[in-house]
């Protein structure tokens, strides 16, 4: 029975042709070795499960190769290639810098430097994880790294770039490499499938790649995994089973019952997920996200975004078209906050069933909204009317000769009046007013902007006139002082917090209707303010008279003698003390003190 061999290392690249995702990396390097132009460091560094330590090894064997093709390419037929892939080469040289990272393991890689190659032309030291390496350790490997010998080549690979030294990326090649899409990733898993007689169709594959986040290491462990659980027949519900993946049909259910505002069906489904196993937090993570593939969806351009299996862009298509912008985004809204509080609940079920009650119930109340909005615009332009102007002809005045009497002096005036406005005419009768001559007075009629004021001077004379009849009591300092301290009284009964401040306060009558309160300071006052309302209810029941109202005030006294206090000095205060109190002088002198000035 032969030894299993994992896919990531049985298909491991042995060329730079074989490199998944990443040809401006692999045809730079290429370009170098047939140019005769190579760095004497370099620097790979990227995500996860990319390439890097991959390509470092091919691009050491492909510069000790002793029959290079025309591409640039290892020939994998001479002694040195063949001794590479068997791993007894004698000019590579790997280091893991994650378990040696201190000063002696690089002074021990240093003094291997000094040795030249028995066979090839150069030496390679591959050196993965650079960044752990210490700074100790990274100032012992600056000099080497900067002037090694001419048949030494480092290749340095990291996943954390900004941890390096910049003293050391300024002596590397640097090479960035990129996530392996998803097209690519499915591509070389086909291929793998054809070789290792595998049936998988493209949407499990998809599914796959999508999960494995652009690592292609990730994806061929999640192939062999599925690949022993559906014993090399690999579909589309046994891949979303065994990765623990919500099928998106669940969430185009979900949205059908949300637009339909069917809260029973939306719970129901909820329950058969939660009967699955799926937490809570996955559910609203998956279906933000799939709002988001709807709100991309809604233009067309933009649909090329979407990371989803093929046979269901059409479907995501079609379902944007049917919901609005609005609700998608609102949704995006409550979801986000759900999953914010989720870890802060204590039933989880209750947080999320709230959660679709609240998106079953969000496009009535956007509707609600909406229709709010347009009522509020049509009460404020059926309450705003434009003023009505009449369109008076000019004024034509005819003189009669100088001989006529007193009376046919006059001027005789000639008015023709225009017609009014349609609407006006329904409303009002027709009437035309007598023009004046400019002689005469013009203060017959008030202005007629000025209405809305001189009512309200009307009321408040009448309301005045109305108090005055009703026998309300006039404003009397002991009668004011009296209500004082009964209101006092009563709250000194419910014991409220504000009754010294009432005690301590002061009145002051201004005039027949108001009054003033003062105070010694802000707390005073704010205490006062709080019982205010209470007050000025009890006041106008007492003196029957309902224009009854008082400020509150704060005492200038209280608030510049504070400041007027003035401060003593260390030499002042003692000679205080000592006039009170002479035993603390003798204390003094007896024990030859002296003040600390």
């Amino acid at each position: 029975m032969d030894k299993f061999i994992v896919s990531a290392r049985k298909y491991r690249p042995q060329n730079f042709y074989t490199v998944v995702g990443q040809s401006h990396i692999t045809t730079t390097l290429k370009n170098a070795i047939k140019n005769n132009q190579l760095a004497h460091a370099f620097l790979f560094c990227g995500p996860r499960g990319v390439g890097k330590t991959t390509c470092a090894r091919i691009l050491a064997k492909t510069i000790n190769c002793e029959n290079r093709t025309a591409a640039g390419e290892a020939c994998n037929q001479c002694n040195s290639c063949i001794s590479f892939n068997e791993g007894t080469s004698l000019n590579i040289h790997e280091l893991d810098a994650a378990s040696n990272n201190s000063v002696d393991d690089i002074r021990t890689l240093v003094e291997q430097i000094r040795f030249a190659p028995q066979a090839g032309k150069y030496k390679v030291y591959i050196i993965d994880e650079v960044h752990m390496l210490s700074s100790s350790a990274f100032n012992a490997f600056l000099k080497t790294l900067e002037e090694p010998p001419p048949y030494a080549i480092f290749i340095l690979a990291t996943t954390e770039k900004h941890k390096i030294l910049p003293t050391i990326l300024s002596r590397c090649q640097i090479f960035d490499f990129k996530r392996i899409t998803v097209s690519d990733t499915v591509s070389h898993l086909q291929e793998i499938c054809e070789k290792e007689n595998i049936k998988a169709d493209k949407a499990s594959l998809e599914v796959i790649s999508q999960k494995s986040e652009g690592c292609m290491r990730d994806a061929l462990s999640i192939l062999d995994k599925i690949v022993s659980f559906t014993n090399g027949k690999i579909t589309y519900q046994d891949t979303l089973e065994h990765l623990n993946i919500l099928d998106a049909d669940y969430y185009f259910k979900l949205m059908d019952a949300m637009l339909k505002q069917n809260l029973a069906e939306a719970m129901l489904l909820y329950d058969g997920i939660n009967r699955k196993g799926f937490d809570g937090d996955l559910v609203l993570n998956g279906f933000a996200e799939f709002i988001r593939n709807l709100l991309v969806s809604k233009d067309e351009n933009a649909a090329r975004l979407l990371e989803v299996v093929e046979s269901f862009k059409e479907k995501y298509i079609e379902t944007a078209k049917k919901t609005d912008a609005a609700f998608l985004i609102s949704a995006l809204n409550v979801l986000s906050e759900a999953e914010i509080n989720y870890k802060l609940a204590r039933n989880k079920r209750l947080h999320v069933e709230l959660a679709l009650i609240r998106l079953c119930y969000l496009k009535q109340a956007i509707e609600l909204v909406s229709k709010g909005e347009i009522t509020d615009k049509k009460k404020l332009t059926e309450t705003v009317k434009p003023v009505a102007f009449r369109s008076i002809v000019p004024v034509e005045i005819h003189k009669k000769e100088s001989g006529s009497s007193g009376k046919d002096d006059q001027a005789k005036l000639i008015i023709e009046t225009g017609k009014l406005n349609l609407q006006k005419e329904k409303a009002e009768p027709k009437t035309v007013h007598p023009v004046q001559p400019a002689n005469e007075n013009k203060s017959a009629s008030p202005d007629p902007a000025l209405g809305a004021l001189s009512k309200i001077r009307q009321q408040l004379a009448n309301r005045q006139n109305t108090n005055q009849e009703n026998g309300s009591k006039p404003l009397v300092q002991e009668d004011l002082e009296q209500a004082w301290q009964n209101f006092t009284q009563q709250l000194k009964q419910n014991k409220n917090s504000a009754t010294e401040s009432f005690q301590r306060a002061a009145l002051k009558i201004r005039d027949q209707h108001s009054f003033e309160v003062i105070t010694n300071n802000n707390l005073e006052q704010k205490f006062i303010e709080q019982e205010k309302r209470n007050f000025s209810d009890y006041l106008q029941q007492l003196f029957n008279d309902k224009t009854i109202s008082f400020f509150i005030t704060i005492s200038e006294k209280s608030d510049t003698g504070s400041h007027s206090e003035k401060m003593l000095t260390k030499r002042e205060q003692y000679q205080l003390m000592a006039e009170q109190y002479p035993l603390v002088k003798e204390l003094k002198d007896r024990l030859k003190l002296e003040l600390d000035y």
